[in-house]
């Protein structure tokens, strides 16, 4: 910026195994989103790697990036970021739109996603007939459409009231639990940190905390 140089991110090593579901936490300004975008491609690291199923992501030039990002990651914003002047379905499919997929087998993945999200008898309305909630349902069955190796979440209840937050939660835990998608969210509220496998806390562009939670214990007793 100018003269002034800024470092988001420093130092930051870690590893996500498929399946996980994990968190990522800290203060404003330690480097939540930033990691978020790297982790999505969205942004380039100044320096060091990010491998997403062995791939090198350095090594990639814009249209593979885009490739990728289509076919191997969901993302879901607190802002929904939905088209209001088409329906709940198309949203959803808008992805697999771009893949390449016929109609046919996008609007049945869409569909099939919308009624697992409890959105089933709203696949004809548009956004701005359904709650906040409800849209976040909607970014949800989005991600998934494409049946990515994994998800990013920016504050996926950041706009939202504590019971639709619950509920947004609960269903983040599902999908993760029965589609086995790997899923990463940054996210200030902790009633959803606690229920990933694992919490990692940043702090001023470094991991100050890597945690596995209650969950990671419970699960392994299970095993």
């Amino acid at each position: 910026m100018g003269e002034v140089f800024v470092t988001a991110l420093r130092s930051v090593s870690l590893k996500v195994r498929q399946g996980e579901f994990i968190a990522i936490v800290g203060p404003s300004g330690s480097g939540k989103s930033t990691l978020l975008n790297l982790l999505g491609t969205l942004d380039t690291p100044s320096e060091g790697r990010i491998f997403i199923d062995g791939v090198d992501t350095s090594r990639l030039g814009e249209d593979d990036l885009a490739a990728l990002r289509n076919t191997k990651i969901g993302f879901i914003f607190q802002s929904y970021n939905l088209i209001n002047r088409t329906s709940v379905m198309k949203n959803v499919a808008i992805p697999a739109v771009v893949q390449g997929l016929s109609k046919e087998v996008r609007e049945k993945r869409a569909t099939e996603l919308l009624k697992m999200v409890g959105l089933g008898d709203k696949i004809n309305r548009r956004p701005t007939a359904l709650s906040g909630g409800e849209q976040q349902r909607v970014a949800v069955a989005r991600a998934l459409v494409n049946e990515p190796t994994f998800m990013l979440a920016d504050e996926p209840t950041g706009n939202l009231d504590s019971k639709t937050g619950r509920s947004i939660v609960e269903l983040l835990q599902r999908m993760n639990r029965n589609l086995g998608t790997t899923t990463i969210v940054v996210t200030h509220n902790l009633e959803l940190a606690n229920v990933t496998d694992r919490v990692i806390h940043l702090k001023d562009g470094v991991v100050s905390q890597d945690l596995p939670t209650t969950r990671t214990a419970s699960k392994q007793k299970t095993q």
